[in-house]
Formats: structure tokens, sequence, C-alpha cells
């Protein structure tokens, strides 16, 4: 595959990049000492199209492809992952879901005011009880009359109480993946409590939130999708919401080579630059090749997705390997700082703590390697 960046391509970077480095950059650290956000950035995301980005033209969206995506995307991985991540659920995980499950009426009312950023979604699936087992939920629905009543509870969600509206995924049948619907409902609704969580060791300024649903009612029309299709929904999302993880984590490694590379070649050690060490060289050489390897891989998931094909192992190489070496890039860096990457004077200490998440969520390196290794045996290690 050739993964030349056309010249809109490189506009697309390049305007992500300038973006980034004006708005986000100079306020990550500060966001990350007080644990918030300034919600204004929500309508500088909106104002240079990031929230539209990857929605459909007609419900005011940008409609770029995936690889266009995750050009953006990689440009706010290595500015700030508080931020990416706002673009990441809305955008993606929630948007995505909804242009693509939705119905015409769901669509309608639902991406417009998303891609203007006058609203934001969630995407509640994880639950304290079923995390690597999603099949395992036990959030329920039942029917009053011609609607549901949701009850359970969901955990570590991004955005839960920044969001409009959630996809809250729940038991509608049989045990299992067949029993689980996607419903979309309003963080207003009666019952519905969303408490942010804090004292995390990285995405600390990031709205993580634990969602509570007590009766929630909802109607015929929030349905997502169709009943008991619940779970094809939430694993065509994480399809598309690793490769975007991915592409985030290329930015971190990339933001840590950056630094690495401009902290050593300033820094001075018996008499010259801590650059000219042979075993700085090789740090920051393992940096540069496995964050050149990893963006390989995201963009080559994003142009499988981009054709139409399926692209479910693909998005697991891109997501495993790239979250993996953006651990290893982070600790590389702090360690080409010395003692000044251990505190929060250069960004390589944050890029470690948000870096370390990335190796969890959106299914665990070791979830990435079972369905890898399915793909190539046709032996199902989760039967």
């Amino acid at each position: 595959m050739d993964f030349t960046l056309s010249p809109e391509q490189e506009l697309i970077r390049e305007t992500a990049r300038s973006f980034c480095d004006a708005e986000i950059a100079p306020h990550a650290a500060e966001w990350d000492r007080s644990e918030t956000i300034d919600r204004g950035i929500v309508a500088k995301l909106a104002s240079v199209g990031f929230l539209a980005a990857a929605l459909p033209e007609e419900h005011g969206g940008m409609g770029l492809g995936v690889l266009d995506y995750t050009l953006v995307v990689e440009e706010l991985g290595r500015a700030d992952s508080n931020v990416r991540g706002i673009v990441s659920v809305s955008n993606g995980l929630y948007g995505k879901s909804v242009a693509r499950w939705g119905t015409d009426g769901q669509r309608a009312r639902l991406l417009p005011a998303l891609a203007a950023g006058t609203e934001l979604g969630c995407y509640a699936l994880t639950e304290p009880g079923a995390g690597s087992d999603p099949a395992g939920l036990q959030t329920s629905a039942t029917r009053d009359g011609d609607g549901w009543r949701l009850s359970g509870q969901k955990i570590f969600i991004t955005l839960g109480s920044w969001a409009s509206s959630a996809l809250v995924f729940a038991r509608t049948g049989e045990a299992g993946a067949r029993g689980i619907t996607c419903f979309v409902v309003a963080t207003d609704a009666d019952g519905f409590e969303a408490r942010p969580i804090k004292g995390k060791l990285g995405l600390r300024a990031q709205d993580t939130a634990e969602l509570y649903l007590d009766g929630v009612a909802v109607g015929p029309d929030d349905v997502l999708g169709e009943v008991g299709g619940g779970f094809k929904v939430a694993m065509s999302a994480l399809d598309h919401g690793r490769i975007s993880l991915g592409a985030g984590c290329v930015g971190i490694a990339q933001g840590c080579l950056d630094a690495s590379v401009a902290y050593t070649k300033e820094r001075t050690q018996f008499g010259r630059s801590v650059a000219s060490f042979q075993l700085v060289q090789e740090l920051l050489a393992d940096i540069a090749v496995e964050t050149e390897a990893a963006r390989l891989l995201v963009r080559r998931a994003a142009a499988t997705a981009d054709r139409g094909d399926r692209h479910t192992v693909e998005a697991s190489y891109a997501k495993y390997f790239a979250s993996e070496v953006a651990v290893r890039a982070a600790n590389a860096a702090v360690q080409a700082h010395g003692g000044y990457g251990y505190v929060d004077e250069y960004p390589v200490g944050k890029y470690l703590r948000d870096a370390r998440v990335t190796t969890l969520y959106e299914g665990t390196s070791q979830i990435q390697k079972l369905l890898i290794g399915r793909a190539l045996t046709g032996e199902n290690a989760f039967a």
C-alpha cells in the first residue's frame, strides 16, 4: 500500500497541527494539574470542524474518510489525549454509530447538534462487572408499553457527565451477545445520574464518569439498530474506535520523540550535548522506528476501512501495537530527560501517564492478542 499523503491530506494534517499547537498544547499541563478541561475548547473544536470530521455532510459533518480522520486524531493525541478523547468519543464512538445504525429520523435529530458542538455524546458499554466481556453486561431494559425502562450501572464512561445523550447498551433478552440492545438515552432524563471519577493516574483532565440508571424511560424511537442487535453496534464502533485510538497513541509517541530530541540537544553533560551520547541516540532511534511502524499499521487499518472491507483484525493490530509503543516511547522519553522527565516542567511524564490507559480501554492488549490469535488459528479463546 502507498501511504503517501495527498495535498488535501497534508492540508488536513497541517491544519490540525496548527490548531493543536495554538489552542491545546499550551494549556495541557494546567488542565492536567487542575483535573479540568476548559469547556470552551468544545466550541473551538467545533469551529475548526473536528467534532464534525467523520460525520456525514448531509447532517453538518465533513464526511472525512477514516484515514483522513486519523490525521486529525494523531495531532490531537500529540497535543493532549484529554482533548483527543472528546473528539474520539463524541464524533467517533457515538456519532459514527448513529450515522451507521440510526434511522433517518435519528440521524437528523442527533447529528447536526453533534457536528456543531452544541451537544456531545458518550458511549456507555463498560460496567463494573463487564469490561473485557461486554457480552456479560447486566444493565437491563424491560418493556414499558411501547417503550422501555433501563436500570443499571456503567463505569469509566468518557464524557459521561458532559454529554447530552448516551448510547447505552442494555440487556433486552437472553444471556450473552444476542440479548443486548443499544438505546439513545438523554442524560437529563429522570433516573439518570452521572458521577465524575477523579484521582486517575492519567487522562486526569478528561471527563470520566460512572453512570447510574434507575428506571430511565426511553421510547421506541430510541432504539439504535435492531432490538437484540446491540452487540453488533458495539463491536462495529470498537473496530473504528481502535483505529482512532491507535492514531492517538501514534500522536503520543511522536510527541515523546519531538520532546526528547529537543531536550537532549539542549541539555549538556560532561561538556557536550546529551544527544551526542550513543545510548541516548539508541533511545531516540527506538522511539522513532516504533512510532513510524505504529503509524503505518494505523494507516493500513484505516485504508482497509475506507475500502469498505472488514477491518477487525487490522484494527486490533493497530490498537495493540500503537498503544504498547506509546507506553514504551513515553517511558524512554522520561529516561532521556533524566530527573526532569519526572516533573511536569516537561510533557513526557504526562505522556507516560496518559499512554498507560491506552493498553486497557477499547479492549486490553491481551484481548487484542486473542482477537488476532482467533483470526490466525480459527480457534476462539473466548468460548
